[in-house]
């Protein structure tokens, strides 16, 4: 039978958001209700709070979640009522062209719930990203489900499902750091504190944190940048420049999604380097880079869709090396807060004040 519970919802361009009654239907053949426990605000659902990612209001906001299988649907055999689960937002096909060319970690098809939720009134809800999750319970397709330790915890755990996978697997999946490698990223939020922390479990020798707020930077110390870089007050190019023998970094990552930060990646690595962009850019923005230099400097200039991650394969890993005392996940929640508290946390995310809240259930 349908249930209904409490959940975020956005309903107009710009508008505050509000809790709202949601309907959440039974499972449907290959989809799976979840009880979420613990739910990170994302800079994402403010994007699509702020009609940056489409305009298909209302929205159910939230997506970097974790949470128990209450039921699933006929023919799901991935996960069982009980089970643990991180949710992602990449459940693959297994039948587009990338699948069956082995690369899965871009799958062009990945799956949704097919039922909708709806507000109270019959209204049809989009699940940002796919997921829904500021709601004490969402469906969503079982592939997006992925099991993970049950033992840990649901607040840091959660976080996986988007911005900390997304800045580790820039570095680990997308940049391919290596042992001695020198990174330098820029934009030291979640995102870019994460790619620190990835760059520091892939090996890399010297990892240049680059912000203009210092109290960022010393965060970004913290979990493993060896360097610090404030580029309010001084150039970030030379500054990396600098701290690398005058060469460049050999993997620089972006995750800022800005023209300006990316020319400063892309002039700030190593001749056939690599640039790596995590941060998510709006449709508005372009760049403009001499083409000669584009060829001249050689390398790769990657984009990196979730840090390239494969769920099924990345997050029962990380959640090995959190449980191993190797991945300080907990260090990324900044604060827990209760689902009447996101507007409010939104707010502290423009200022610059966390790296995660979390709503807790």
């Amino acid at each position: 039978m349908a249930q209904q519970v409490q959940g975020v919802i956005a309903r107009a361009k710009g508008e505050p958001v509000r809790i709202e009654t949601i309907t959440v239907p039974d499972p449907g053949p290959g989809e799976a209700v979840v009880k979420i426990q613990a739910c990170g605000v994302c800079h994402t659902d403010l994007h699509y709070r702020e009609g940056g990612i489409n305009d298909d209001f209302p929205f159910l906001l939230g997506h970097e979640a974790a949470g128990l299988v209450e039921s699933v649907g006929e023919g799901v055999t991935e996960v069982a009522v009980g089970d643990f689960v991180i949710l992602n937002w990449r459940a693959v096909c297994g039948q587009c062209r990338a699948c069956q060319r082995g690369r899965p970690q871009y799958c062009f098809d990945t799956h949704n719930a097919k039922q909708k939720m709806t507000l109270a009134d019959g209204t049809e809800l989009s699940p940002a990203l796919g997921i829904g999750a500021f709601a004490e319970k969402t469906l969503v397709a079982a592939g997006q489900c992925t099991k993970v330790d049950p033992a840990a915890s649901p607040a840091a755990a959660g976080l996986l499902g988007c911005g900390v996978m997304a800045g580790i697997g820039a570095a680990i999946n997308t940049g391919n750091v290596g042992r001695g490698d020198s990174v330098a990223v820029i934009g030291c939020g979640g995102v870019g504190n994460a790619a620190v922390v990835g760059a520091r479990l892939a090996g890399a020798s010297r990892i240049i944190a680059v912000d203009i707020d210092d109290k960022k930077l010393e965060t970004a110390k913290g979990l493993g940048a060896t360097h610090t870089v404030n580029s309010r007050s001084v150039d970030p190019i030379e500054a990396v420049r600098e701290l690398t023998g005058g060469n460049g970094a050999d993997v620089v990552i972006e995750a800022v999604g800005r023209p300006e930060t990316y020319e400063q990646a892309f002039y700030a690595r190593d001749l056939a380097g690599t640039v790596v962009l995590v941060g998510v850019p709006t449709p508005e923005m372009k760049i403009e880079l001499p083409l000669l230099d584009v060829f001249g400097r050689g390398g790769a200039l990657k984009s990196s869709w979730y840090g390239d991650c494969l769920p099924s394969r990345d997050f029962p890993m990380l959640i090995d090396l959190y449980q191993q005392g190797r991945l300080d996940l907990d260090a990324f929640v900044t604060e827990t807060i209760a689902l009447e508290d996101v507007e409010k946390a939104f707010e502290r995310m423009h200022h610059g004040d966390v790296l995660r809240s979390v709503v807790m259930f």
